[in-house]
């Protein structure tokens, strides 16, 4: 049955104007989004193939276009929807959670870039900008390395400091192999990067590096 030949108060579309997105499933907010399927497969069909197949929303994040374009009913057209999509509700997610209170603990860190970094299968090395109370006014990647490195040069790292009038900032990378523990390069990168910051004026109050699920704060352990 195609959506088209359900009730009207079956289709997700209605639904979600009806009763919001909240009372949706994934497979229907899918749907909408693909707005179509096949003439083998509803919409709804398609959504729940691409959910089962990638494990999920988490899995659908980390595949490319290109190989959500191959799935039978899908194409470019579809899989870039689906990747425009999902993409607008990970940067609401990250501007939401930067408006939420200032950052007091290396916890405050985790909770905010755990979700975000923790299945990445290259380094992203973050910056989070501060202002005098520790309120998180920017967030911004500064490089993206190989499955185990990351290239990051002060004056990348502290422009947008700079221009934004940051107070401090807090360091935070991610470790794809899921381990935490902070390398003898993360450690000597922190000092470096930790002058440069004495030198602006802006203080380098922690750096946090992210595993699977897992953390370790540099500061909290007498590494800076």
């Amino acid at each position: 049955m195609t959506i088209k030949e359900l009730p009207a108060y079956l289709r997700p579309r209605e639904r979600l104007v009806r009763e919001g997105p909240e009372g949706l499933s994934e497979v229907e907010l899918l749907a909408i989004v693909l707005r179509s399927g096949t003439s083998q497969v509803s919409a709804l069909d398609l959504a729940q193939v691409l959910l089962s197949q990638f494990g999920g929303l988490r899995g659908l994040l980390e595949v490319s276009a290109q190989e959500l374009g191959r799935v039978h009913g899908m194409g470019v057209a579809k899989a870039a929807q689906v990747k425009a999509a999902l993409e607008l509700g990970r940067r609401g997610a990250i501007l939401s959670g930067l408006n939420g209170p200032a950052i007091k603990s290396p916890q405050d860190v985790a909770a905010l870039m755990m979700h975000e970094l923790r299945h990445l299968d290259r380094e992203h090395f973050c910056v989070l900008l501060l202002n005098t109370k520790n309120h998180v006014l920017h967030r911004e990647t500064v490089a993206i390395g190989t499955l185990n490195s990351s290239t990051v040069h002060p004056r990348e790292l502290f422009k947008t400091a700079v221009r934004r009038s940051a107070a401090a900032v807090i360091l935070v990378h991610n470790h794809p192999s899921g381990d935490p523990t902070p390398s003898r390069e993360d450690v000597e990168l922190t000092a470096r990067l930790r002058e440069a910051g004495r030198i602006l004026g802006i203080e380098v109050l922690d750096h946090v590096v992210i595993g699977d699920n897992k953390y370790v704060s540099l500061k909290a352990e007498g590494l800076m």
